[in-house]
């Protein structure tokens, strides 16, 4: 027994083009213009893509400027209220030549922490990754050959 199409175990017939029967195929022109479209659709999904991502990474910039910013002022402070007193301390010991070469060696190792820290914060900076990403795509969909 042979089963009908649409049936049970046999898939109706496909057709073959996207249009309604009795509907046209689409113009060449018409198709170009759902390509310009598409192009547009696509590089203003790209472009604001690139301002999230700027937004985003240009926050953490200054985040990350402003934590440095803040840390070096309030560590001047600190330190220069008491390395006076530390100098002034250790120099009734050691004499006041070595107790502020002691307390200049004190501040330096403030400086490398807290540069150290500032600057592992910038690094965590990103950029753009997923415009990048995406925008690397582009010339593949643009050839048919999307992923």
């Amino acid at each position: 027994m042979i089963d009908a199409p649409g049936s049970r175990g046999v898939p109706p017939p496909r057709e073959t083009t996207d249009t309604l029967p009795g509907e046209p195929l689409s113009s060449l022109g018409d198709v170009v213009a759902d390509i310009a479209k598409d192009l547009s659709t696509l590089v203003r999904q790209e472009t604001e893509l690139a301002k999230a991502e700027l937004r985003d990474s240009a926050r953490r910039a200054g985040k990350g400027s402003g934590l440095l910013g803040g840390a070096g002022l309030a560590g001047w402070f600190v330190l220069f209220f008491l390395s006076v007193a530390l100098w002034w301390a250790i120099g009734s010991a050691l004499g006041l030549g070595w107790s502020a070469l002691i307390v200049a060696v004190l501040w330096g190792i403030v400086a490398a922490v807290l540069y150290s820290l500032g600057r592992g914060e910038l690094k965590r900076v990103q950029g753009l990754p997923k415009t990048t990403e995406t925008a690397k795509q582009i010339p593949d969909a643009m050839k048919g050959n999307a992923s």
